[in-house]
């Protein structure tokens, strides 16, 4: 009994993990393509700087902002979709905070970009 509760508490760590590690993913993925979409814009064309203005910065903070912000979302309605069917729950509940500490630190630290 005690071997199955481990095995499944392995498990749902592992999905857990590997659903946390494809959203960083696909948030790098599209600040990667805002990236080269800023840069490429003929409003920077000449501009020492690849995000040369506001619509360049929104881009790359916001896109894989809201990537995560969704995938965290994601995980806490799976936390409770687990939890309501008494299955494991802990470790897509860490995946969900986990993602949320990740955007909220990712669009501080873009939020920098704003000031000058």
């Amino acid at each position: 009994m005690a071997d199955d509760v481990a095995k499944t508490e392995d498990q749902a760590f592992r999905l857990a993990v590997r659903y946390g590690l494809s959203v960083i993913a696909a948030a790098a993925v599209v600040c990667a393509i805002a990236t080269v979409w800023a840069a490429n814009r003929n409003a920077c064309a000449t501009a020492d700087t690849r995000l040369c203005d506001d619509p360049a910065k929104i881009a790359v903070l916001f896109g894989p902002g809201l990537i995560l912000l969704a995938g965290g979302i994601g995980a806490f309605v799976h936390t409770y979709q687990r939890w309501r069917d008494g299955r494991s729950w802990r470790a897509w509940q860490g995946a969900g905070w986990f993602l949320f500490i990740l955007m909220t630190a990712y669009l501080a630290i873009g939020a920098g970009s704003f000031t000058n």
